[in-house]
């Protein structure tokens, strides 16, 4: 069943949630710990997020610098594949189009099937840390339509080369991301919408935003997409603020506005500890207001922040 269909099964606001994958050397307990956590709350599905490889640089011993290409969260598909055997909850791999090439792409849906793990969110991915050396034009996507042409072609029995296999028993089902303040490369928010529209076209069934503070960003912009005649779920991605320092590091990675409220409360915090608790205090209060609004869902990024969700998870739901 895919996600969209979980989601028109439930009659409240379903939970979901993002996790990492560990780091390279660190094992399956990591990611348990924090599903374990969460678990109360039946989230209806969980999305693990894909990172390419970074090139490093270690000094040797005669002091000079050696180059090393090193992939620092391994294991997306694999762990895919352990959460829906071990716990039974729906897991949701991100499929990127940076750092990784079409034939690798090709491998992952492969495994991906055998796993029968058929739901997926597909994007373009982070260039930031993508040096020239491994960007190859024509290799990978550039860009998401692309990715979902693809998984489109998969689905139908296509390979790379052309050639016909037999057509996945259980076809990809795909969801795609969406930025209420606009993505930072886009010109305009016409354009990006223009864009998500596209992506809709071509098959996601749904989409979930970046990370947003202010639930007006977020109605405006689901209403601009019903004005544009998208029509699919539009899932809010919230983000609980853990650290002092996301205050001015959150908008200027992600884009996201702060509201000045929000940015009020956060100054008089003297310790990271305060920053949380005033972070969980406004999820709670921004979660309640988009429940009320009937949101399909909502998805919470967890990284360093896996407690905070949990105590918003308790006070919503």
């Amino acid at each position: 069943m895919s996600i969209v269909n979980l989601l028109h099964q439930t009659d409240q606001t379903a939970f979901s949630f993002e996790i990492l994958p560990p780091l390279k050397g660190n094992n399956f307990s990591k990611v348990c710990v924090i599903i374990d956590k969460l678990r109360e709350f039946a989230p209806k599905y969980i999305n693990i997020t894909t990172h390419h490889s970074e090139n490093i640089y270690k000094e040797k011993a005669d002091g000079s610098l050696m180059k090393t290409n090193v992939r620092k969260r391994p294991g997306t598909v694999a762990i895919a594949g352990a959460i829906q055997n071990r716990y039974k909850i729906p897991a949701v791999p991100h499929i990127i189009c940076k750092g990784f090439t079409k034939e690798e792409t090709e491998y992952a849906l492969i495994d991906l099937q055998y796993l029968d793990v058929t739901d997926l969110l597909l994007l373009r991915g982070d260039t930031n840390k993508l040096e020239h050396d491994q960007i190859t034009p024509g290799k990978s996507h550039e860009h998401t339509t692309g990715l979902i042409e693809q998984v489109n072609r998969f689905n139908a029995g296509i390979n790379l080369d052309g050639g016909v296999f037999d057509k996945p028993e259980k076809p990809f089902s795909f969801g795609v991301a969406c930025y209420p303040e606009k993505h930072e490369e886009a010109p305009n928010l016409e354009s990006d919408l223009a864009f998500l529209k596209q992506k809709i076209a071509m098959g996601a069934e749904y989409a979930v935003t970046q990370m947003f503070f202010d639930n007006r960003k977020y109605f405006d912009f689901t209403a601009l997409c019903r004005q544009e005649g998208i029509t699919v779920p539009i899932i809010p991605g919230i983000k609980p603020i853990v650290f002092l320092n996301q205050l001015t590091v959150l908008p200027k990675i992600f884009r996201s506005d702060i509201p000045e409220t929000l940015a009020n409360e956060l100054r008089k915090c003297k310790t990271d500890e305060q920053a949380k608790q005033v972070g969980v205090e406004w999820s709670i209060v921004q979660c309640k207001e988009l429940i009320q609004a009937g949101v399909p869902s909502l998805h919470f990024y967890t990284l360093m922040a896996t407690e905070s969700v949990r105590q918003i998870a308790k006070a919503i739901y």
